[in-house]
């Protein structure tokens, strides 16, 4: 069938299928499940895909909310992430439920139109993407090796097919002292919570000396617990973030430096915890990205001109860049959003929310469509990513 009739039987797909993609999407809305607790959400999306042909695994890499859909017997595999995951308090403030809804209909649709040789459709639901944990643990248990390209869509405030994510490392320092009265025997104690301080003040020190792209950030986790009490404990815990990983590296271990001579400075003993769970940056891959935005313009939805290197912050997406082909565009909620916040999360069920999920689904139907039937666009892609290597 020419390619012409197929654009258009997946734009009718989608169009067909809206009120199932959009009750998706309001359901997962409407309860939300914070990182490893989706399984509302998983059975939600797992068995719509198995209720529409697609042979399904459950708990995947050991964790109990992932799921991998699949659909087609052999040729290029196109996998397309669902995360599902809401945030503590403020639900689906990250449009996680918009990510899911466009993603299965994505799918459901290029099993309606193509046939079954012309590629397999993978549909991979990714946990706790908030936790920086599900790709990061799928990628290392293999289960992207058999996918040939990855994709998703993200909400924003903006159409945006590219926009970079920074590394991040997460570390925490325990700092041991001696508890003592505060103010009848200070000369006894050796106060934790200072060694908290000056690891702080060595971060401010340091700032001034960091690349533009490198973000340091922390919080006092644990400051002691009465005022007249010197306190023997005291904790922090901060995220490093940068463009490259051996940045990221680099200013991971001045930060440890800074809390080392903290400790030293105050006589306390350090315990340092490294979260083994350090997220990439995205690989950007320009070819692949610009298959997407001739997608857009197709559809008649024009980019938002806009930086892809401001307002960065960091997703397991990027673990996923480095292994295989992956593009991570974003669908418009609304103007002047920022993710995160109640505001954000009202948006995603909102009209121009509906029409997100719709535009997602369509956009990136029509992407994979290309990538199924066009041999020279799949070389251009696999180049641009191992040109970067």
């Amino acid at each position: 069938m020419e390619q012409a009739k197929l654009k258009k039987l997946i734009i009718e797909g989608v169009a067909r299928r809206r009120d199932r993609l959009l009750d998706i999407a309001e359901e997962l809305y409407s309860f939300p499940e914070t990182g490893l607790n989706e399984h509302r959400a998983a059975a939600l999306l797992s068995g719509c895909l198995e209720d529409n042909g697609f042979v399904v695994e459950r708990g995947l890499a050991g964790l109990g909310t992932a799921f991998r859909g699949m659909s087609g017997s052999h040729g290029p595999t196109i996998g397309i992430i669902a995360e599902m995951d809401a945030l503590p308090t403020i639900g689906h403030a990250c449009g996680h439920n918009i990510i899911a809804a466009a993603a299965v209909g994505a799918a459901m649709v290029l099993r309606d139109v193509l046939p079954g040789d012309a590629g397999r459709v993978v549909v991979l639901g990714t946990p706790a993407e908030e936790l920086g944990i599900g790709k990061v643990d799928l990628v290392a248990a293999g289960c992207f090796s058999d996918i040939d390209f990855a994709m998703m869509v993200h909400p924003s405030s903006r159409r945006q097919v590219v926009k970079g994510f920074l590394g991040l490392a997460k570390i925490r320092f325990h700092f041991v002292g001696k508890a003592a009265h505060a103010s009848a025997y200070p000369e006894e104690g050796i106060n934790a919570l200072d060694g908290v301080i000056q690891t702080f003040n060595g971060v401010n020190a340091l700032r001034q000396h960091l690349r533009g792209d490198v973000r340091v950030h922390g919080i006092i986790t644990d400051g002691g617990t009465a005022p007249n009490i010197v306190p023997g404990n005291a904790s922090c815990y901060f995220y490093v973030r940068a463009e490259a990983m051996d940045e990221v590296v680099r200013v991971k271990e001045r930060l440890i430096a800074c809390a080392e001579g903290a400790a030293r400075a105050t006589g306390c003993c350090l315990e340092v915890e490294e979260n083994p769970r350090i997220l990439a940056p995205l690989k950007v891959n320009r070819a692949f990205s610009a298959l997407y935005a001739t997608q857009l313009a197709y559809l008649g939805l024009p980019e938002t001109p806009a930086p892809t290197d401001s307002n960065r912050g960091s997703s397991d997406i990027g673990n996923v860049s480095q292994i295989v082909p992956t593009i991570h565009p974003h669908v418009p909620i609304g103007d002047g959003l920022h993710i995160h916040t109640e505001e954000f999360a009202r948006a995603t069920v909102s009209p121009q929310g509906k029409e997100a999920v719709l535009e997602g689904a369509t956009a990136m139907a029509l992407t994979a469509l290309e990538l199924m039937t066009s041999a020279a666009v799949r070389e251009a892609i696999r180049a641009d990513f191992y040109a970067q290597s």
